[in-house]
């Protein structure tokens, strides 16, 4: 059986075969006269369901990082959002449903719109939306709570689906490794297993039904590959990978707390990409020294409706104080293309990447802009914030943008409120014409940041999500690593810096080509840094350099591909 990378790492143990419970829902229609009766049943499993939650994210809290253990801060949002009980309310009312069909049919809807959304991220968000249903759905049928608490030694779980809460409360001293049938490498399960050490794969078909209870599981963590029956050769082999694994990493957590310097003294500062602050965990546990990218769209794609500026702020200001001193760059909310939002139409578009989305969007509705602006502002007084705007391809947009800052910053100082009045401005190289511009651009921003991925899909044409014309799209493609390379030399010229937050940064392979190129920070998956980090204590940038123009040179994809290779 083979599924997706969730956790890395090898597992050997007997299976615990984790099933869903069956709920019986009654799907009867009610009288006028219970109405009442049934809404408060509903207001009722709410209060039991949130204080469940509560009780959970204590638990969590003392057995996971504390930012994988702030999602049951949203799970107990989902108990008290407005439009959700709305909903519930007027099912009951209007319907005639019971309570517990009204919370089956109204969550269901939701759930099925969240898992066709494009982008993963805010798929894997109907775990959140499964788990707090079927508490609701527990508490008002009576169904009993399923738990894996009690677990012998060297246990490894098969499940269909694990919630967050099914994840927290196992017993993981005994647990040995997960597998389960649903589930991305963005997942609360993937996110648990990692934070927690645990091997896992997920996304893996039949396994409830192909794997007993008590049979002895293989879980290969690094090409994803479930198994129950090895001959004699195999197991051998197995094991062996195991051990070599094991010490591996074993080495590679040695450069977790290590400075990113090179042999000749040369500082590449390694940070990560975040998407909430529930991924602040992964970043101390890999010694990260910052944050490069902090994705905000997932604040407003997690929402009902556009988040109000306490609750950003309150989300800024917790991965700032997280990270103290060390340096978070927020990009303002980069919605549009595969980001939709369930409370806004963006229309149709026949090419949605080169549509309405980004900067576009956030210029053109300028009070919700200055809503996100106005919370990074504020947060800044608690942290090292950067602000950085996504999608550029003008100097007007640069300066439309600017105003708005400006704008907000006049309104908090007019109400009295701190934040750093120096805070640094950058803006995304992700557009040709961009970098074109950039000897332009420059006096207008503080910092670049290259995002490869789609600096490559625009210089290229190639959409980066057609496996059919991926080979066509490499992010070390000639034309974007020139590209750096000028944008590079640029900023340097100007005396500021330039970052990358694109997926080339986390390429060990080519760590040493951007350290020669004068990148001055990589932003990359918390997972990575370790690996990055080792590349470059290791290397001599003087050596880079000339391996970086060497690289320059030569004319394709692959050419670049094969010297690099041939370098390791």
């Amino acid at each position: 059986m083979k599924g997706i990378i969730a956790s890395e790492g090898y597992a050997v143990g007997t299976a615990c075969v984790f099933k869903n419970e069956k709920m019986a829902i009654c799907h009867d229609k009610i009288e006028e006269s219970q109405v009442d009766l049934e809404i408060q049943r509903f207001t009722k499993a709410l209060d039991i369901a949130r204080a469940q939650i509560e009780e959970i994210g204590q638990k969590a809290g003392a057995v996971l990082e504390g930012s994988d253990a702030d999602v049951f801060k949203a799970h107990a949002a989902i108990t008290q959002d407005r439009s959700l009980i709305k909903k519930v309310n007027k099912a009951i009312k209007s319907e005639r449903l019971t309570a517990d069909n009204a919370v089956d049919t109204v969550m269901k809807k939701l759930i099925e719109k969240f898992s066709k959304m494009d982008h993963p991220l805010i798929r894997e968000r109907t775990a959140d939306l499964r788990d707090v249903r079927d508490r609701l759905l527990r508490v008002l049928t009576g169904a009993e709570s399923r738990s894996l608490e009690a677990l012998p030694p060297d246990t490894i779980i098969i499940a269909e689906n694990l919630t967050p809460s099914d994840t927290v409360t196992m017993d993981i001293d005994h647990v040995a490794g997960i597998v389960s049938e649903i589930g991305g490498s963005t997942s609360h399960t993937a996110i648990f297993a990692r934070s927690l050490g645990i091997p896992a794969v997920v996304g893996v078909t039949g396994a409830v039904s192909l794997i007993k209870k008590g049979q002895m599981v293989y879980l290969n963590g690094e090409t994803g590959s479930v198994e129950t029956e090895l001959t004699g050769d195999e197991l051998k082999t197995f094991q062996r990978a195991k051990e070599a694994y094991d010490a591996n990493m074993q080495e590679l957590f040695r450069y977790a707390e290590a400075e990113s310097i090179t042999k000749d003294g040369y500082h590449m500062e390694i940070c990560a990409n975040i998407g909430s602050f529930h991924d602040c965990g992964a970043i101390q546990k890999f010694g990260a020294e910052g944050v490069g990218l902090f994705r905000t769209e997932f604040l407003y794609m997690g929402s009902s409706d556009w988040p109000a500026e306490e609750y950003q702020f309150s989300e800024y200001k917790k991965v700032l104080e997280m990270m103290g001193n060390r340096p978070v760059i927020i990009r303002t909310f980069d919605i549009g293309g595969d980001k939709e939002l369930p409370y806004y139409d963006f229309g149709e578009e026949d090419n949605p990447f080169l549509g309405y989305r980004a900067i576009r969007l956030c210029l053109d509705q300028p009070d919700i802009f200055k809503t996100q602006l106005r919370a990074i502002l504020r947060a800044s007084a608690y942290g090292h914030a950067r602000i950085m705007y996504p999608m550029i391809s003008s100097i007007e947009e640069i300066k439309s943008a600017n105003e708005v800052l400006s704008a907000a910053k006049t309104e908090l100082k007019n109400e009295g409120v701190a934040f750093d009045e120096n805070i640094a401005c950058g803006i995304m190289m992700e557009t040709p014409a961009a970098c074109i511009l950039a000897e332009d651009i420059i006096d207008f921003v503080d910092f670049f940041s290259i995002g490869t991925n789609d600096l490559t899909q625009y210089t290229t044409a190639v959409d980066r999500g057609n496996k059919r014309l991926s080979h066509l799209s490499a992010p070390y493609h000639p034309a974007v690593l020139r590209l750096i390379k000028y944008v590079t030399d640029v900023s340097h010229k100007a005396g500021k810096w330039t970052g990358i937050c694109g997926e080339l940064a986390g390429m060990d392979d080519f760590t040493e080509i951007l350290v020669g190129l004068g990148v001055d920070e990589l932003s990359m998956s918390a997972g990575s840094v370790i690996k990055v980090r080792k590349q470059v204590i290791e290397m001599d940038a003087f050596k880079a350099k000339i391996a970086a123009k060497e690289a320059l040179a030569l004319k394709t994809s692959e050419a670049i591909w094969e010297y690099v290779k041939n370098r390791r």
